[in-house]
């Protein structure tokens, strides 16, 4: 072989070699960058997964009827108590639909057409409720014949209050609702104001020394609640002696006469006129303050004090409504 080939073999050769660790290189800095991408986007999505995980979170909420798993910030919203309702209204979480019927006045918003009509108190519309898909439903003890229904139709929590605890009850509702919608911060704000509220009205209560009365009236009829009943309220967190502590504790009050009025003769007569919120003849004032009842201290000295049956008797339990409440009591002592 000349010498002149040889040095071209050898040129052809080395040639070849450089090709080669160039067409190598070039291979590793192109699966650099593709590296980097694959873990930009690890990076990515793990920086979103908490994001995600908040939004699918899921609140295991404890009530009278069991326990019932909850998404955080429900959107699609069913409420049948007035108390929350108006608790969530003051807090600002919007609703998707509510009993349109006997709506108390203060919340007349909600019989706008934006909100869905869910059917009454006492009878939900079932179908309407399917139709909206509901990511919550939130009921009381007005609707608790009910609850196995609606818990067909979406989660259903019971957020009623008990008349035994009250103000615990209430608070443990009102932070549920906290949990449930992210609003912990404003609801311990506005129990706060209420806790106050209720410490001022229970000292004045209790420096005055008076004993009260609370009856029901109703077409005529008239019912006695006394401690430990659903408008005890005023009794066991308000301050107010009961004139008589030994009142059968029932849903519908203890039956009672204006001969056992004038026999306990109250210094203080808190009546609730349910005839006016439910339909019927409102005439409470009619019954109660016969010729009988005027000879009672309470009619003497002025203290025969009609509440607002919109917060005592269709609502309570509630931001506005339990504030109402104590402002209404409170005034009765000035």
């Amino acid at each position: 072989m000349s010498k002149k080939l040889s040095i071209l073999i050898l040129t052809v050769i080395m040639a070849v070699l450089v090709a080669a660790c160039g067409a190598g290189n070039s291979n590793n800095t192109n699966t650099a960058p593709a590296n980097n991408t694959t873990g930009a986007a690890a990076e990515n999505t793990a920086a979103n997964a908490p994001a995600e995980a908040a939004e699918t979170a899921e609140l295991t909420i404890k009530h009278q009827y069991g326990e019932t798993k909850v998404a955080k910030n429900p959107e699609k919203v069913v409420v049948f108590d007035f108390g929350v309702l108006d608790s969530l209204d003051k807090l600002g979480v919007e609703v998707t639909g509510v009993p349109q019927a006997n709506i108390p006045p203060y919340l007349e918003k909600f019989t706008d057409t934006k909100y869905e009509n869910v059917g009454s108190l006492k009878e939900p519309d079932f179908e309407r409720i399917s139709a909206i898909q509901p990511d919550l439903i939130i009921i009381s003890g007005r609707q608790g014949e009910a609850y196995e229904e609606l818990t067909k139709l979406g989660p259903t929590i019971f957020m009623g209050v008990d008349a035994n605890r009250y103000m615990e009850s209430f608070e443990e509702n009102m932070k549920t609702l906290g949990d449930i919608f992210g609003k912990e911060a404003e609801v311990e704000q506005e129990l706060a104001a209420v806790e106050q509220s209720v410490a001022d009205l229970k000292a004045k209560a209790e420096a005055s020394g008076k004993k009260a009365l609370i009856i029901l009236a109703q077409d005529g009829n008239i019912s006695a609640y006394g401690p430990g009943s659903r408008f005890g309220i005023i009794h066991d967190v308000f301050g107010f002696e009961a004139v008589d502590p030994d009142i059968k504790v029932d849903t519908h009050g203890q039956s009672i006469s204006s001969e056992y009025i004038v026999e306990k003769n109250p210094d203080y007569l808190f009546v609730i006129d349910r005839a006016a919120v439910v339909g019927g003849e409102s005439s409470a004032k009619q019954t109660v303050e016969n010729e009988l009842v005027k000879g009672t201290k309470a009619a003497q000295e002025g203290h025969i004090f009609y509440l607002n049956p919109n917060y005592w008797y269709l609502s309570g339990g509630g931001l506005v409504s339990v504030s109402e409440m104590v402002n209404e009591i409170a005034a009765t002592l000035e």
